[in-house]
């Protein structure tokens, strides 16, 4: 008695699902090429205090307004905590984005272990 297991990849043959694989690495590429150089820029402390990474979580600027100086003044744990708050927003922003967009080429496809596969 022969026993057929069903088709796990929806109807594809190995070949189809193959080009489709190649085409769905070549898009990550060039996608991932175009997150690494996009910036998100948070802010904290009212807009006392803004910081802009890429998307590779690089620091690209930090601007402290004067009055968030005269504010802290005698408090540096406060500024430290706006520039905190600030690049954590920023760089949780730039990794949300980058998840979403590639879970966006990724959908349809069950590979373990690769974002928008479930």
């Amino acid at each position: 008695m022969k026993v057929r297991i069903p088709n796990q990849n929806g109807g594809m043959s190995q070949q189809q699902m193959l080009k489709k694989v190649q085409q769905m690495q070549e898009d990550m590429a060039t996608l991932q090429a175009d997150l690494d150089e996009r910036e998100y820029t948070a802010e904290a402390g009212g807009g006392m205090v803004s910081v802009t990474v890429t998307g590779k979580h690089e620091i690209k600027a930090v601007n402290i307004k004067p009055e968030a100086l005269e504010e802290c003044e005698g408090d540096p744990e406060m500024l430290e905590d706006f520039l905190i708050i600030a690049l954590n927003e920023a760089i949780s922003n730039a990794a949300k984005t980058s998840e979403e967009e590639m879970g966006k080429i990724t959908s349809g496809l069950n590979i373990p272990g690769m974002p928008g596969m479930f």
